[in-house]
């Protein structure tokens, strides 16, 4: 075709492009006698709105920023736009209604800006400019206007979503409301045509699990399902993680709460069955940990140290000292490597036991084998020491810990230092609380009576005024066995001066 374009005649050419300019023409014509104007390209009025728009919100911006804080934004957002000839945008709105929110000072304006927008403007609102809103009111513990808010919309001309309805279920469930609340919320919702989403389950679950309500998280999870919503497995790692104690639980027991979510379709990680046998554990029920560790190894998991360590402290707790030497050796057996916690758990089994010769000598173990023991295993070994008097062994352990440069704890010094008044060993009770009221700590009451009691008992007057000081500097009240002990001394002190005077009395009279 472009070849014989060629060999058009130049008359025809110009007889035809004459032909168009009179046809269009008469339509310019046409539209002049009809409109009085002309007639303008859609795409250049988009054109131009658009760029009065930057330019009217250009201004608004660069308004705002240097308004004083008395100064109402909705007149400035008004004259930016009325500047050049055009209206307000939604995203004008936007803009004025973020910035009133930074500043407490500027909260009042809120309620003068939305009534603008619902009894003038015409647009339909956006629901983001609620969204915000609502966050807002919920962030400033001002939750009864974010429910106001969110129930106001459609006055708004806006339809709100389930996303506008999870913001204020988000915000309900962070501020602790009463769930009694949350419900009326989503039943009035269904007013508003919004059927709750997987989203709004998932925040309802996670609300409830946060504030111990586990068994009532796992009734909406099923209804979940039930609707036809997928089963999210992180949703049942929460809800088993935070399984209340069983006296909460409405008769609900954990191992039939997992095997129900078996039933939804949900196949436990080895991350959930120890949080089962963490369950058991706090609630003082190592068997039933020991078995559900059983049961992990049945179903092909390999339990590691964390789940070993979890059992073997329940055992202990339950009084269950031959399993948990069994799970002990277990763990060897497997290769596993004891960790701080795995011996801090058993040497803590063995000193239960007064096996405190096999508690020193895993203590040398675990330096062998690479594990330092830490502040908690030393303090359990010492406690346990004193406590079954074995007060040498104290000592020699006390020793390797200054060696290590570890630092007693206010309770280990109380120990040792009554475990030394028992033994009579008053020197040495008298320098460790010297060393203890240096470390910053102040002794316990009971502790001074011990010492002042021993001390007066010695005759060592010096060393009681000085503890008393101490107490007096410390403001501790010293105890009825320091009074007496002080009232006896005084007394035999009072008796051995008489005796000392009437000595020298009779024996001047003889000379």
């Amino acid at each position: 075709m472009s070849i014989f374009r060629r060999f058009i005649p130049l008359h025809m050419k110009l007889h035809s492009s004459s032909h168009s300019f009179s046809s269009r023409s008469s339509v310019d014509n046409s539209f002049l006698r009809k409109r009085r104007k002309w007639p303008l390209s859609p795409y250049k009025t988009k054109w131009q709105e658009t760029l009065t728009h930057q330019l009217a919100m250009q201004k608004l911006v660069e308004s705002a920023a240097n308004k004083s804080p008395k100064t109402h934004l909705l007149s400035i957002l008004i004259d930016s736009f009325s500047a050049y000839q055009c209206n307000p945008t939604p995203n004008a709105y936007y803009f004025t209604l973020k910035t009133l929110t930074q500043n407490p000072s500027t909260w009042n304006q809120i309620p003068h800006i939305l009534d603008h927008i619902r009894s003038v403007e015409n647009f339909a609102t956006p629901e983001y400019i609620f969204t915000c809103l609502i966050k807002f009111y919920g962030d400033s513990n001002m939750t009864h206007l974010a429910v106001e808010m969110f129930f106001t919309m459609p006055a708004f001309r806006c339809n709100p979503s389930v996303k506008s309805l999870n913001c204020l279920i988000w915000i309900l469930c962070k501020n602790n409301y009463d769930l009694r609340i949350v419900l009326q919320v989503l039943v009035k919702s269904q007013f508003l045509n919004i059927w709750v989403e997987e989203s709004t389950f998932k925040i309802l679950i996670r609300a409830l699990c946060r504030i111990g309500k586990a068994n009532k998280a796992f009734d909406l999870l099923k209804l979940m399902v039930d609707s036809g919503f997928h089963l999210d497995g992180n949703i049942c790692s929460l809800i088993l993680s935070t399984m209340p104690e069983p006296k909460d639980c409405d008769g609900v027991e954990i191992w039939g709460v997992l095997e129900e979510m078996r039933k939804l379709g949900y196949s436990p990680k080895r991350v959930d069955l120890c949080n089962v046998i963490r369950f058991y554990v706090k609630n003082r029920k190592g068997m039933d940990a020991l078995e559900v560790l059983n049961k992990m190894k049945m179903n092909g998991m390999v339990p590691d140290t964390v789940c070993y360590n979890l059992v073997l402290n329940g055992l202990i707790l339950e009084g269950k000292y031959s399993n948990a030497d069994e799970l002990f050796d277990e763990l060897l057996v497997l290769g596993l490597n004891p960790d701080i916690v795995t011996y801090n758990v058993y040497i803590n089994g063995l000193c239960k036991q007064d096996k405190m010769v096999e508690a020193l000598r895993m203590l040398g173990c675990m330096e062998d084998l690479g594990c330092k023991p830490e502040m908690n295993t030393y303090h359990t070994i010492l406690e346990a020491l004193c406590r079954s008097g074995m007060l040498s062994f104290a000592k020699e352990v006390l020793g390797q810990m200054k060696l290590k440069d570890l630092q007693l704890s206010s309770h280990i010094y109380g120990i040792l230092i009554n475990c030394m008044i028992r033994n009579g060993e008053v020197d040495e009770a008298y320098n460790l609380l010297h060393e203890m009221v240096v470390m910053g700590f102040v002794p316990q009451s009971i502790t001074f009576d011990g010492l002042i009691h021993l001390l007066c008992q010695r005759g060592l007057f010096s060393e009681v005024i000085e503890l008393l000081s101490i107490m007096v500097t410390k403001n501790v009240v010293p105890g009825i066995r320091s009074r007496e002990a002080l009232v006896q001394a005084l007394a035999s002190a009072k008796e051995e001066r008489n005796v000392e005077v009437e000595v020298a009395s009779r024996t001047k009279g003889t000379k």
